[in-house]
């Protein structure tokens, strides 16, 4: 290796080791969706990144979408794509392909993507009707079906996992009392997830910047007056407002950082924790 590449490298790792030292032994959740879960080459950055996050002692846990493949299982059985507010319409026929696609076809592929780069990834879906309870969504803006709110989520066997050596990949999917299987917003189970866990940092991969002012230059940090402000201005809007209500959830609710980074660029997740400048915007309490 030539000598200023080598120094690159340990200057890069001696910034990186405070970081490390910080975060060591605590919770982040990563909400892993857009693009990076669609590119190949993000893919394979992601699942490595992940087990380089567990080999230096944090605990990750990875909350996942999968609109893009449900969209195309869905076409596959001639099921037209139905959403209302950004929520996903689901019948008794669409929540049986959501649930397989999510569990057969997604989350097996993180799991096994993680795993081929060294770490053990263990996938938390369909099978697991015990772990995210829910009841059924309602509102008075859309008969939603198989939408669901969760009520409950079983700490104790997250914490098991991850105290096993594991990362955790969990599939928006919860049951009801009566076993009925639901579609959850991955936005939000991410969000109730790190909430519960009291999670260090909520991390959610979108495909843009970060959030954006009026001159759609990238908002380094916002804290909670700052959000309702841009709100109720309508700068927030359309799919980075739930993503923004899922961070500010969060830090009222344990979590001590949350963050929205653009998943488009390669080792996203490595580059918030790790670096000085972090990339994306830092959602942080007032003060």
């Amino acid at each position: 290796m030539e000598k200023n590449k080598a120094e690159q490298v340990i200057k890069i790792l001696t910034e990186a080791l405070p970081f490390i030292q910080k975060f060591s032994k605590k919770i982040c959740v990563v909400k892993y969706g857009g693009s990076a879960m669609i590119e190949k080459n993000l893919k394979y950055s992601f699942a490595r990144d992940i087990a380089l996050m567990k080999q230096v002692g944090i605990n990750v846990i990875v909350v996942h979408g999968g609109g893009p493949q449900i969209d195309e299982e869905l076409k596959k059985v001639g099921i037209k794509r139905n959403f209302v507010d950004g929520i996903r319409v689901t019948d008794k026929k669409t929540i049986e392909i959501v649930s397989d696609t999510l569990t057969n076809i997604v989350n097996n592929e993180i799991v096994d993507l993680i795993n081929k780069n060294g770490a053990n990834a263990i996938g938390v879906a369909k099978e697991n009707n015990n772990v995210i309870r829910v009841k059924k969504y309602i509102s008075k803006k859309a008969e939603y079906g198989y939408v669901g709110e969760i009520t409950d989520i079983d700490t104790n066997y997250i914490y098991e996992l991850m105290n096993s050596n594991y990362i955790p990949v969990i599939a928006p999917i919860g049951f009801d009392n009566d076993l009925n299987i639901y579609n959850i917003n991955a936005d939000n189970a991410a969000s109730n997830i790190a909430s519960q866990l009291s999670a260090e940092k909520l991390i959610f991969l979108t495909d843009q910047a970060g959030v954006l002012n009026k001159k759609e230059e990238l908002i380094s940090t916002l804290n909670f007056s700052e959000i309702k402000k841009l709100i109720d201005d309508e700068v927030i809007t359309g799919g980075m407002l739930p993503k923004t209500l899922a961070c500010l959830n969060a830090i009222k609710n344990n979590v001590n950082m949350a963050h929205i980074v653009d998943g488009r660029i390669q080792h996203s997740v490595l580059l918030e924790i790790f670096t000085n400048e972090g990339i994306g915007t830092l959602f942080k309490k007032n003060g």
